[in-house]
């Protein structure tokens, strides 16, 4: 919320008119509900599933003033209009704005990237790099909904010509909803949870017509990847 709310927020505020955002969500990642006039149109962003699951209403159960909350508001779009103000997709006008090759491009220039990254669910190490646990995140996505963020990836560089779908289907079956367990660990330390609280909860938010969950833990696939259910 913060990450997407913060900068329209400040712009209003200071009267800037335009924001220059990154990848167009929509054509990248598949967030279909995000695609505005143009491909560069970035004022449907709004509709992200990132800010429309989101809230803040157990923020303020917790105590906190809506006041406190400002930057984790998305403005209306009164507000938007009201200021005039508008977001761009800078990637639109970049003919080779992609995940992989702004990976090489920074990797090139500096960036260190992760070393585990094979373990969590992207085989090139470079998303996510300020945080351990956005793996967590794409680890329950993929238990909820079948699918993570190598396949979000995966989609781009097929519709770019750089992988074919049965290519794919390897890379996805072997990579996605991978989670090391380190990170698990650091997490539940932070949460001052067990281990055993985490998967009761992860068990139960498991899409159960995707998955079954045996005796053990353990948590199998009911489906092939790039086969339907129940073909």
């Amino acid at each position: 919320l913060a990450l997407f709310a913060a900068v329209p927020r400040l712009a209003i505020r200071y009267k800037i008119p335009l924001i220059l955002w990154g990848e167009n969500p929509g054509l990248q990642l598949g967030d279909l509900k995000t695609l505005g006039k143009t491909g560069y149109d970035g004022n449907n962003i709004r509709n992200m599933n990132t800010l429309e699951g989101g809230g803040i209403d157990w923020m303020l159960e917790e105590g906190f003033s809506i006041k406190d909350l400002i930057g984790y508001q998305y403005p209306s779009h009164k507000e938007f209009d009201d200021a005039n103000l508008q977001i761009i997709y800078l990637g639109w006008f970049l003919g080779d704005w992609s995940y992989i090759n702004n990976g090489i491009y920074s990797s090139l220039n500096g960036l260190g990237i992760k070393d585990d990254g094979i373990l969590n669910g992207d085989p090139q190490g470079i998303s996510a790099l300020d945080t351990d646990w956005v793996s967590l995140n794409q680890m329950i996505k993929f238990l909820k909904f079948g699918f993570g963020n190598v396949t979000d990836y995966i989609n781009e560089e097929i519709r770019l010509g750089r992988c074919t779908r049965d290519e794919a289907i390897r890379i996805v079956e072997k990579y996605d909803g991978l989670c090391s367990k380190k990170y698990i660990e650091s997490f539940c330390e932070y949460l001052g949870i067990t281990l055993n609280q985490f998967w009761d909860q992860v068990h139960s938010s498991t899409n159960k017509k995707l998955f079954s969950i045996k005796k053990s833990g353990k948590i199998e696939k009911l489906f092939k990847v790039g086969y339907g259910l129940y073909e």
